[in-house]
């Protein structure tokens, strides 16, 4: 759904300067421009069940948390990922978690959990209703002041 959406927005771009793109970024928007009408048509529905469901749980609740990624950072250039003995490529199976949130329209904050030092981070989502991504910030800074989440920039980058 997001693929076919933010290739119907860019496919101006798409047409006239394909290079622009990063290959990964290319091959998945292409892939949304050539998807056909039904299967749009038949995404949109469930979105609109996936929003209701939500708005449902959000109406109890100001934030949900949820994982970010189905594991760890990754190392730099790794490319695939073995979850409970199954090797898939890593970038689509990064989104696991998000990209329903995201497919559905709702914000999302991203926040690395404390690890031991030297571990690898693992991420959670901080998900909010429509419209409060403010919400997001000031629960993230609250876990941060906590100790529960940390995201300092690394040595190269700090001023």
């Amino acid at each position: 759904m997001t693929s076919s959406e933010g290739a119907g927005f860019r496919l101006p771009e798409l047409r006239e300067h394909l290079e622009d793109f990063e290959p990964l970024i290319q091959d998945r928007l292409l892939a949304g421009a050539l998807l056909p009408a039904a299967w749009i048509f038949h995404a949109q529905r469930v979105r609109a069940m996936g929003k209701a469901s939500m708005a449902a749980l959000l109406a109890d609740w100001d934030i949900l948390i949820a994982p970010a990624t189905p594991t760890t950072a990754t190392p730099i250039g790794q490319e695939m990922l073995t979850m409970q003995g199954v090797t898939m490529p890593l970038r689509p199976s990064l989104g696991l978690y998000t990209q329903p949130i995201s497919a559905i329209g709702l914000p999302v904050l991203t926040v690395p959990l404390q690890n031991a030092a030297g571990v690898l981070p693992i991420g959670v989502q901080l998900i909010g209703r429509p419209w409060q991504e403010a919400a997001l910030f000031r629960a993230a800074r609250v876990l941060e002041q906590s100790g529960v989440c940390a995201a300092p920039a690394a040595p190269a980058f700090r001023v």
